[in-house]
């Protein structure tokens, strides 16, 4: 496990847990025969997403050995396409997702909680839209929204005057009256990348551009090949019981490893646009739609304001995703009913799309499909298991990782005890009000970082911005910058303990950069990145 370095000592609100247990807590029945079949691995999980990650995590945490496999980087698809937000779901009440709600609602303090640099609090304001959703109905949904569980430190719903209060400025007149309730906003990819960062830190192996080959069942363990996508080398590993956490590709994996072709998977594409700052207080919308589909404004990365989502049926290859003219329209005609000022096409800055990978419970419109996550076990008695993971959302991703690792218990004997509910993720060993002392002392020890920089990096790292600023006394010491002050000391950290391997992963993954780096910038950094040795990655499997 890596240590913080004694330059940068800050304090520490909570801890890495000790998860050592007794004899007395292991169950008197034990595993079947077939798990005493020398193996590489206990677990092995293919993909790199954020069930994937999570799952890893927790695994390793408890004393299985781990391997994961990521075909691309760390959250390459869906993980990273989402709407950045840790939320219940609103809109589900509607479908009476009551269990999902209240799951979702209890993790947002848990991931606030144990992820504070990453995670934040969001109000969301939701202007009343006559002939739409009435009133009395949003009331009720709110009311319950607040109650259902979860609630601890977030403020509740209010109801107000769009016309007093600095909120309504940017709205159309006609919108008089409004609710605000409270969610969090995340990092999405960041949050996939901690994950992977703790798992390795507490033994497991990642394995990034590593494409899952083939996997067969023999002598009791799983032979499992796979292929470094950089230099095309193969390799073989053994594992007592593989987790398929392959997202969008989850078929695939079950098709290519038992045989399964049954579909699973709906394939359901959201996209996004980002704009240039719509409004200047740090409060989200919530739009409803025509459609009876909702759509969110958030203010994104101090600059921009961040639209999305649609959901739209997806066929093909899930790693061809675009957003389409139709969708752009879609989002701009949907917020200018609402916003004075008008958006169109030609205003988007960046726009992403990826694919969510839903359980197919056979509903007619991709916006009512489920987000729950559906966990299903492939093989006889007595053969080496395979478990799937079909759909979730990322807001529940760790409940479902406790999920997931109850049910590998069960056939492989239980280890430790459950503890990620309450183990902060590296980097948010400190308070969710701490984040204001926490800038003030990196600033203190840091006077040679720009302001805005600092903060950037403290927004990312949290207390593991002294892995990144190491021993560094000067802005000289912290190398080349590149660009919005991305230095060659971070970007060797980002290579070093985070996987990081292409400009894009760290413009567009590790940091959202990309928005305001210019072609020969980005130029320049991925020439600094590929005349760099690749430097294996602790935890990598390099």
């Amino acid at each position: 496990m890596r240590h913080k370095p004694p330059f940068l000592a800050f304090p520490r609100w909570g801890k890495r847990f000790d998860l050592s247990h007794s004899q007395e807590e292991i169950e008197k029945e034990g595993p079947p025969a077939w798990c005493n079949v020398p193996a590489d691995f206990d677990i092995y999980v293919i993909g790199g997403g954020i069930n994937g990650c999570g799952i890893a995590r927790d695994a390793a945490g408890r004393g299985f050995s781990v391997a994961l496999c990521e075909m691309n980087d760390l959250a390459g698809a869906t993980s990273s396409a989402s709407t950045k937000l840790i939320h219940g779901g609103l809109r589900y009440l509607e479908y009476y997702k009551f269990r999902l709600v209240r799951e979702a609602l209890v993790e947002r303090e848990v991931i606030w909680r144990n992820a504070p640099h990453v995670v934040r609090p969001l109000r969301v304001v939701l202007p009343h839209h006559k002939g739409l959703r009435p009133v009395w109905l949003l009331r009720l949904g709110l009311a319950v929204y607040d109650h259902i569980g979860g609630r601890t430190r977030l403020p509740g719903t209010r109801s107000f005057d769009l016309s007093k209060d600095d909120v309504g400025e940017p709205l159309k007149p006609s919108y008089r009256r409004a609710f605000e309730y409270s969610d969090c906003t995340v990092d999405d990819s960041r949050l996939v990348v901690l994950n992977a960062r703790d798992a390795a830190d507490r033994g497991a192996v990642i394995k990034t551009r590593t494409r899952f080959r083939t996997a067969s069942r023999r002598d009791g363990v799983w032979r499992i090949a796979t292929e470094d996508t950089s230099t095309g080398e193969e390799e073989t590993s053994t594992a007592r019981f593989i987790v398929n956490a392959a997202g969008p590709w989850a078929d695939q994996v079950l098709a290519t490893s038992v045989g399964r072709t049954a579909k699973n998977v709906r394939l359901v594409q959201g996209s996004h646009i980002v704009v240039c700052k719509m409004f200047d207080h740090d409060r989200s919308y919530l739009f409803q739609t025509s459609d009876k589909r909702v759509v969110f404004a958030i203010p994104y990365q101090q600059d921009y304001t961040l639209i999305g989502t649609t959901d739209l049926d997806h066929e093909g290859d899930p790693s061809d995703t675009e957003v389409t003219p139709r969708e752009i329209s879609y989002l701009c005609d949907a917020v200018n009913r609402y916003f004075s000022q008008a958006v169109s096409e030609d205003d988007v800055i960046w726009a992403y799309s990826g694919v969510r990978a839903l359980y197919d419970d056979g509903t007619s419109a991709a916006q009512d499909a489920t987000r729950d996550y559906v966990l299903r076990q492939d093989g006889e008695k007595d053969d080496a298991p395979i478990l799937n993971v079909f759909g979730g959302k990322i807001t529940t991703y760790r409940r479902l990782a406790e999920t997931a690792v109850k049910i590998i218990e069960e056939h492989l004997g239980p280890r430790h005890p459950s503890w990620t509910g309450t183990a902060p993720l590296p980097g948010g060993d400190f308070s969710v009000d701490g984040m204001d002392e926490l800038v003030s002392m990196a600033r203190s020890r840091t006077p040679f970082i720009d302001t805005s920089q600092l903060r950037r990096m403290v927004d990312a790292y949290g207390t593991l911005i002294a892995d990144v600023v190491g021993d560094a006394g000067s802005a000289a010491d912290m190398g080349e910058d590149f660009g919005c002050g991305l230095t060659a000391r971070e970007v060797s950290y980002l290579m070093e303990c985070e996987w990081a391997q292409t400009a894009d992963d760290i413009l567009w993954r590790r940091s959202k950069l990309g928005l305001r780096m210019s072609p020969e910038q980005v130029h320049r950094l991925s020439e600094w990145m590929r005349n760099r040795t690749r430097v294996p990655v602790e935890g990598s499997g390099v």
